[in-house]
């Protein structure tokens, strides 16, 4: 079995998530759509694998808008017409952030800019703790999405939806791979002024996600084990 982790910057690796997948079985196999060198222009081509090449899909988060076809154009929306096949074919989804957003563009939804952004440990009203529970989990987001038509919202929040369920695809808003390692690369690489910019301490919010380390992993875990359970095997 194998699961593609689509890393669209190459500051996001999958962590946990991927950590959990190969506990299941699963050989992980990891691209990166904008290469380090065209992170300040990042509208380059990519090309796309056969969907069929992999067991699971799991596009992940992107500090650039779901909605930006102007600005990431070029392999956006290929992405979102790749994620389409991949539903037509029955492969499984599980996106992640900009991965969910991207899920719901191709699902019939749409993504938009939300009134504020949402960023730090956040709990969620989940409808469905056994497949998506009410974390806390990590947000860094300034997007929002409306949820497509035929999929069934299981978690929200006062700011924004959090998951949705269609067929073999589940859209997570949250970082649900984050750790510390991670968070300290993203505010290196212009975070540290957009969390200042928020009204918060970068600091503070760093040793938070220090002190979360384990629980968010095993609350990662158990998502997996979810998505691959209920989401992917039906």
């Amino acid at each position: 079995m194998r699961a593609l982790f689509l890393q669209h910057d190459h500051v996001s690796p999958p962590g946990p998530v991927a950590e959990r997948f190969a506990h299941r079985g699963y050989e992980v196999v990891e691209e990166v759509v904008v290469a380090p060198e065209n992170f300040r222009e990042p509208n380059q081509p990519f090309d796309f694998p056969d969907p069929r090449e992999f067991d699971v899909l799991v596009p992940m988060g992107a500090p650039w808008g779901a909605w930006d076809d102007e600005k990431i154009g070029s392999w956006l929306l290929p992405e979102i017409e790749w994620l389409r096949e991949a539903d037509e074919l029955g492969v499984p989804v599980l996106g992640i952030c900009f991965g969910g957003q991207l899920l719901a563009r191709a699902h019939g939804g749409t993504v938009s800019r939300a009134p504020r952004p949402e960023i730090g440990w956040t709990a969620i009203w989940s409808q469905e703790p056994g497949l998506v529970g009410p974390g806390p989990w990590f947000h860094f987001h300034y997007d929002r999405w409306q949820v497509p038509p035929e999929a069934r919202e299981i978690a929200r929040n006062s700011r924004a939806s959090q998951a949705f369920v269609i067929r073999r695809n589940l859209a997570v808003q949250f970082h649900p791979e984050l750790t510390a390692a991670t968070l300290h690369g993203w505010l290196e690489l212009d975070g540290r002024e957009l969390v200042v910019a928020d009204g918060q301490d970068p600091d503070i919010l760093y040793q938070h996600t220090l002190a979360e380390g384990e629980d968010a992993a095993r609350r990662a875990h158990d998502l997996v084990d979810a998505f691959l359970d209920q989401v992917a095997a039906s």
